[in-house]
């Protein structure tokens, strides 16, 4: 990821004297055309950086900037290092596990060795997330088109698209990227793709909208919706909804209430209680389960 590489090859010219071109390309395995990007990206951003050429030349950072680590305290370098860990549960290789073991060795008086917390982010899908994340890495990284296949609730499509970002989200990994056949931004979810592939065509990056996340754009509601749920259900509503969800009746059972985004979500939402549920609004939604039930028990009676 480039965010990656500008920090390290800050962290090179912040520990050497100075380095060349050459060198970070070899050691950041990418052209030297994409380290004097980076340079240049770094410049930019005000890092004091000054380049010289012919012999005893090189890439260095001008007399007098230093980053102050002791900035840092035990609980920041904590905080680092649980992020990079977590990133390491995705990697396709162990790039984020060299990088925690170059910031523990050069701060060990900060690093009390004790980890406090643990984040995974691989879901039940490592084998075949990892390889996905680690190509549209590479092609945000030197700017190349992507090619996959599609698989959303209208159907199947091969799409190609210009990659942004990559986005963890509601459990899920997705990836934002311009679509070339909706000519728009688009929000992909990652386990929906394969056979993800760069092209070797490069594009020249466009103005990217940001994606608005929020819970209320993309899930807006409008489907209210009233269910009564057994007692021995409540771990799991407070699971997926929290306690604010439901009321108790005098009966002990559970009155649900929430705005739903999707109908066909719902449905099946409901259906994987079993008998442990009944929806009493809206309607429409007590006909399609019911219409549902009714042909799953076609099913089972054929012989």
């Amino acid at each position: 990821m480039k965010i990656d590489r500008l920090i390290g090859i800050l962290s090179v010219l912040l520990q050497e004297e100075k380095t060349t071109a050459p060198e970070l390309a070899e050691r950041f395995e990418v052209s030297r055309r994409t380290i004097n990007r980076d340079i240049e990206d770094l410049c930019k951003a005000g890092i004091p950086i000054q380049t010289a050429q012919g012999t005893g030349g090189g890439i260095s950072i001008m007399e007098g900037y230093r980053m102050d680590r002791t900035i840092l305290t035990s609980k920041d370098m904590q905080m680092i290092l649980a992020g990079l860990r977590s990133l390491d549960s995705v990697s396709g290789n162990n790039y984020y596990g060299q990088l925690m073991e170059k910031i523990q060795a050069g701060s060990s008086e900060f690093v009390s060795g004790r980890d406090s917390i643990l984040i995974d982010l691989s879901s039940w899908h490592r084998e075949s997330l990892a390889p996905k994340i680690e190509t549209i890495q590479d092609a945000i990284g030197d700017r190349h088109l992507i090619r996959f296949r599609y698989y959303a609730p209208s159907g199947e499509s091969t799409r190609t698209v210009e990659p942004y970002y990559l986005v963890f989200r509601w459990s899920s990994w997705y990836l934002w990227a311009w679509c070339l056949k909706r000519k728009n931004f688009r929000l992909f979810k990652l386990n929906r793709m394969d056979g993800v592939k760069k092209t070797g065509k490069s594009f020249k990056c466009r103005e990217v909208v940001m994606p608005d996340l929020s819970t209320e754009k993309i899930f807006p509601g409008g489907i209210k919706v009233k269910a009564l749920f057994e007692p021995d259900q409540k771990w799991r509503l407070v699971e997926e909804f929290g306690t604010s969800c439901f009321t108790e009746n005098d009966d002990g059972r559970l009155l649900f209430t929430a705005d739903y985004t999707d109908m066909e979500n719902l449905i099946t939402w409901i259906l994987t209680f079993g008998d442990k549920a009944e929806v009493l609004e809206p309607e429409e939604v007590r006909e399609k389960i019911r219409a549902t039930i009714e042909a799953m028990i076609k099913n089972y009676r054929r012989t």
